[in-house]
């Protein structure tokens, strides 16, 4: 698709492109379940229903937008392949992608990514290509690999097609549960939330969309405010899949269908994640926990209400569980 429309603006899916998503991707991905939890309910004084990504291929929602990306270029296009920058779930999401129609594709990671992810790129047939732990750096990289290559680039949000891939989801879960009153996924770069807000606020105009984030990492409830991109200042937390910094298409997405942007403590995130593991005993990671984490701080008003939320994934590293005393 245009990566703009005829006037100038900045192009995003509608519904019929997220449904012709839907389409194309069903043989790559999983169909992911709706989960509920009475004990998570009453914590909340709402009824929810839990979309789970964390059971997805790669772990993680990421697959649905890379599988579509891929799948979406011309086969001249495909040819040379396709690159990404990622630190973690995209790079995974692209390389497995890539896998499935036979073609190559490249990741830059910064050289201090947990080891883990690194292999677990590698291990999907990605080429790494490491840099040093900056976004200067990453770009300088990405940008000789699509000179050497003549790759695609893919990016992990500001991406039409990665968006309509991402908003699948959404039109999975109100087929599943078709009468929520309010959806809220996690946002980082915001190509979830926008995808899941086209697709929802489609459906069902009514509905109520909310993007979470940690509080340590505010810059969409910043933009959402301001109507500008504000970047993320140099920042920890433990959501660490949150800490991208959202595009002008994302935000105007964003501010065109959500209701608000609500921000969790790290406290409130790893209480929510250890919450979900010990009472619907699934595993899910940081920044899947942080809409629960703003459900339990009530930064977000569900009182009664039917909410949906998407279970972002669950990739975590099992020797370093926020719960689990320092060495």
């Amino acid at each position: 698709m245009p990566d703009t429309r005829s006037d100038g603006a900045l192009a995003l899916p509608d519904l019929n492109t997220i449904r012709a998503a839907h389409l194309r991707i069903a043989a790559h991905v999983q169909r992911t379940p709706v989960l509920t939890c009475r004990a998570l309910d009453a914590a909340v004084g709402a009824s929810l229903y839990f979309k789970c990504e964390n059971f997805q291929r790669i772990g993680a929602f990421k697959a649905r937008g890379a599988v579509n990306a891929v799948f979406s270029l011309s086969d001249a296009e495909a040819a040379n392949g396709v690159v990404t920058h990622s630190s973690g779930n995209h790079g995974a999401a692209l390389a497995y992608a890539a896998s499935r129609r036979g073609i190559r594709a490249h990741v830059v990671m910064p050289e201090d990514s947990a080891r883990v992810k690194i292999d677990n790129v590698g291990a999907l047939g990605a080429t790494v290509h490491l840099c040093a732990p900056n976004v200067a750096a990453r770009e300088v990289m990405c940008n000789q690999v699509l000179r050497d290559t003549g790759a695609t680039l893919v990016h992990p949000f500001d991406n039409v097609d990665v968006i309509a891939g991402q908003g699948t989801a959404a039109v999975e879960l109100l087929e599943d549960a078709d009468t929520l009153d309010v959806i809220i996924t996690p946002v980082g770069g915001g190509g979830l939330l926008s995808g899941t807000a086209i697709a929802a606020r489609s459906i069902r105009p009514a509905i109520r969309l909310y993007g979470a984030e940690p509080a340590n990492a505010d810059d969409a409830q910043r933009g959402f405010r301001s109507g500008r991109v504000e970047p993320v200042a140099p920042t920890r937390t433990i959501a660490d899949g949150l800490r991208s910094t959202v595009s002008a298409r994302t935000l105007a997405a964003i501010r065109a269908n959500v209701a608000g942007i609500a921000t969790a403590s790290e406290d409130a995130i790893v209480r929510a994640m250890r919450m979900t593991w010990e009472k619907m005993k699934i595993v899910i990671e940081p920044s899947a926990a942080v809409p629960l984490a703003c459900l339990l701080e009530r930064s977000i008003d569900v009182d009664g209400a039917r909410v949906g939320v998407i279970l972002s994934g669950g990739n975590v590293d099992l020797d370093r569980l926020p719960w689990q005393p320092t060495p």
